[in-house]
C-alpha cells in the first residue's frame, strides 16, 4: 500500500511538471503573438565593400547583395546603404560617393525596383511588407525572422 502512494505522488508531480511546462508553454505563445515588437533600428544595413569594382573588373562574380531584401513597416523600414568602396556606386536615383551612407525609408508596402550598379545583375527589388498585426501574424512574423536568423 505504502508504495502505491509514492507512485501516485510521483505521477501527480509529474502530472503538475506537464501543465506546469504546457502553461510556460502556452504564455510564450500568447506574449509573442501580443507582445510589440521592438527594434534596436528601424535601419536594415547594407554595406558595399572596399575593393568591390576592382574585382569586377577583374572578372570576379562579386555578390554582395541580396537579389531581393525584405523589409517590414515599423520595425525595419528604412534602408541604408554604406559604399566602402573606392568608386562612386547609383541605387535608384542616388548616387552614394566613396565613403557616403544613403538612407532610404520607406512608408508605403509594396515591391519596389532599383537599378543597382554595387548588384552583380545591376537592379535588385526591396520588398516592403505591412507591419504584422496582433496574434497569428505576429507570431508567423516572429518565427519567419527566427528561422532567417537561424539559418
Amino acid at each position: 500500500m505504502r508504495g502505491g502512494g509514492v507512485l501516485t505522488r510521483w505521477g501527480a508531480f509529474a502530472t503538475g511538471s506537464v501543465v506546469l511546462a504546457a502553461t510556460l508553454v502556452l504564455g510564450a505563445l500568447v506574449w509573442a503573438a501580443t507582445a510589440p515588437i521592438a527594434s534596436a533600428s528601424r535601419d536594415e544595413l547594407f554595406e558595399i565593400p572596399r575593393g568591390t569594382y576592382a574585382r569586377r573588373m577583374a572578372g570576379d562574380k562579386v555578390e554582395i547583395l541580396p537579389d531581393t531584401i525584405r523589409l517590414t513597416l515599423g520595425i525595419n523600414d528604412v534602408l541604408l546603404l554604406r559604399n566602402l568602396d573606392d568608386v562612386p556606386q547609383v541605387f535608384g536615383p542616388a548616387l552614394i560617393m566613396p565613403g557616403q551612407s544613403f538612407r532610404l525609408p520607406f512608408e508605403v508596402a509594396s515591391t519596389y525596383s532599383f537599378a543597382c550598379t554595387a548588384h552583380a545583375k545591376g537592379a535588385m527589388s526591396v520588398i516592403v511588407e505591412p507591419g504584422p498585426a496582433k496574434g497569428w501574424p505576429t507570431l508567423r512574423w516572429r518565427a519567419r525572422q527566427w528561422l532567417q536568423r537561424s539559418s
